[in-house]
């Protein structure tokens, strides 16, 4: 699933192929908006909320989208071909005089009124990269739950917005804590760093190519698609399991040496994927 960090950089892209530019072509291909026509307006800004893209458009419009596990936006020349899919993958169409941007697999995408935005992410917690960003509101909310595992916590974008799974496992690593350890056992001053260690991980990566959390090259994760491999620090072999009520696949990884809490429940299932390092 994409994080904050990916999606600020795709809002970055679409920011720069459309803002204060006039559209010649919009085709929305879902059932609820097939007819909906936004040529000859003018796209006034593209924002990132949390894991949300709003595409703000003249005439005090909203499309909002969200990717989620497998959905992406491409943005192409005129005389480019388009490589982000199939053509019955292709969700939304909007081009300029010289851009096209084609949103693929998209799961989420809404047109609403721009005053009516609250209604799609205001439920979100603070922003790691956005201009409400509040480390002590992320922390209370993070403590609300004192009984709920900090990995489940920290995914919880009612909490604070912009972490997925890769973040979360790197982040209860970075601080010595199992993700199945409940919330409210973290020592205060490890959970005190927990934000502001959380807006410095994905402030450094928003503008690379490829996302790393050691600083390391070529050992870009501590633990995160590690399974079986030995921890960065320590050697012991990394651990992983899925994690959450089974609604959707959580994998999460961890060092059963440099992390200190409770392992999985009994009968989670293991997981084992190998995942290689890609370009975002």
């Amino acid at each position: 699933m994409p994080e904050g960090d990916t999606v600020w950089q795709s809002s970055r892209r679409l920011h720069d192929a459309l803002a204060g530019k006039k559209l010649i072509r919009s085709d929305l291909r879902v059932p609820k908006y097939a007819t909906a026509d936004l040529t000859g307006r003018t796209v006034l800004e593209v924002a990132p909320r949390g894991k949300h893209l709003l595409t703000r458009i003249e005439g005090g419009l909203t499309l909002h989208s969200h990717l989620r596990m497998d959905g992406s936006w491409k943005v192409y020349g005129h005389d480019q071909k388009w490589t982000g899919g199939p053509a019955h993958q292709i969700r939304v169409i909007l081009g300029t005089d010289d851009r096209t941007a084609v949103g693929y697999r998209l799961p989420v995408l809404d047109l609403l009124r721009t005053t009516d935005e609250q209604r799609v992410v205001g439920h979100l917690g603070p922003d790691l990269l956005g201009p409400d960003w509040n480390p002590e509101r992320a922390l209370a909310n993070l403590l609300t739950d004192p009984a709920r595992p900090l990995g489940e916590a920290l995914l919880d974008q009612r909490n604070l917005a912009g972490i997925g799974n890769i973040y979360k496992s790197e982040l209860c690593f970075l601080i010595g804590a199992t993700p199945w350890l409940p919330v409210g056992a973290l020592p205060a001053a490890r959970a005190a760093k927990l934000p502001a260690l959380a807006k410095k991980l994905l402030e450094t990566n928003r503008d690379r190519p490829v996302r790393s959390t050691t600083g390391r090259r070529g050992q870009d994760l501590f633990v995160y698609g590690r399974a079986l491999r030995p921890c960065l620090r320590c050697g012991t072999p990394v651990r992983a399991a899925d994690q959450g009520d089974g609604s959707r696949e959580r994998p999460t990884y961890w060092c059963p040496t440099c992390q200190t809490g409770p392992a999985p429940p009994p009968g989670s299932p293991p997981t084992h994927r190998v995942r290689p390092r890609t370009p975002r």
